[in-house]
C-alpha cells in the first residue's frame, strides 16, 4: 500500500515537472527561429537541444545547440511553438525553467532562469544545485 502511494504520488509529480519543463519567452522564440534558419534547420521540424553537463566556474553549464534527430531516451517538449529536446538525465536540473533571450548592452544571447539553481556563475553560463 505504501509503495502504490508512492509510486502515485511519484508519478503525480513527474507529470507536473514534465508539464512545467521549460518556457520559451517571446524573444527567445523569434531568435531562435532565425538563428534556425540561418544554420540550415527547419524551426517546424527540427529541435532545440537543451542539456546541462558538468563545468564552468559554478560547477554545472548549461548546453543550447539546434539538433535534426532525438535519441530513445530524449524528452520532448513544446512551448511558444518552440520544439525542446532534453536527454534524459538534465530533465530534472531544467524543470521550471525559462528560456529568453537579451540583446542589451550588458550582454547578448540566451539566458537559462532557472529557479533550480541555488548559485550562478556572474555570465549565467553555469550553475549550482
Amino acid at each position: 500500500m505504501v509503495n502504490r502511494l508512492f509510486y502515485s504520488i511519484f508519478v503525480a509529480n513527474l507529470e507536473l515537472i514534465f508539464l512545467a519543463m521549460i518556457k520559451v519567452s517571446e524573444s527567445a522564440k523569434k531568435k531562435i527561429a532565425a538563428l534556425m534558419t540561418d544554420e540550415g534547420f527547419d524551426n517546424l521540424q527540427d529541435f532545440v537541444r537543451v542539456g546541462v553537463k558538468s563545468g564552468g566556474c559554478s560547477g554545472l553549464s548549461y548546453e543550447l545547440k539546434f539538433d535534426k534527430a532525438k535519441a530513445e531516451d530524449d524528452k520532448l517538449f513544446e512551448d511558444n511553438d518552440v520544439k525542446i529536446v532534453v536527454d534524459k538525465r538534465s530533465v530534472l536540473y531544467l524543470a521550471g525553467t525559462v528560456l529568453e533571450f537579451s540583446g542589451g548592452l550588458n550582454g547578448k544571447g540566451f539566458v537559462f532562469n532557472n529557479p533550480n539553481a541555488q548559485r550562478t556563475c556572474g555570465c549565467g553560463e553555469s550553475f549550482s544545485l
